[in-house]
């Protein structure tokens, strides 16, 4: 069984067991958390959401918050000379998919 979760502004699949990179979620490590299910999935068919699915939701412990490669950015001006070095790590947390629940 599958499920699409949304979080951070991002649709995830997730199956039992997985473990992703999600944005930064505001809770301490080793604490759990729920998502609501947009669909679910399985050998039978599918269930959609409007826009979630009564009932259904998968659980989730939160391993670690962590910083990811920073990107360059590069600012050049043409005219004035003026250049600048900038860059941007983003924050995540790191989950592990516990159980989908109908």
């Amino acid at each position: 069984m599958y499920a699409i979760i949304k979080t951070g502004g991002k649709q995830y699949k997730v199956q039992t067991g997985d473990v992703l990179t999600v944005e930064r979620l505001d809770v301490e490590a080793g604490s759990k958390v729920t998502f609501d299910c947009l669909m679910l999935g399985d050998e039978k068919g599918s269930t959609f959401g409007t826009p979630t699915v009564a009932g259904a939701s998968v659980e989730a412990t939160v391993l670690e918050h962590g910083k990811g490669k920073k990107v360059q950015l590069a600012i050049y001006k043409k005219m004035n000379g003026h250049h600048r070095a900038q860059g941007h790590r983003q924050p995540y947390s790191k989950i592990k998919i516990d159980a989908i629940k109908k």
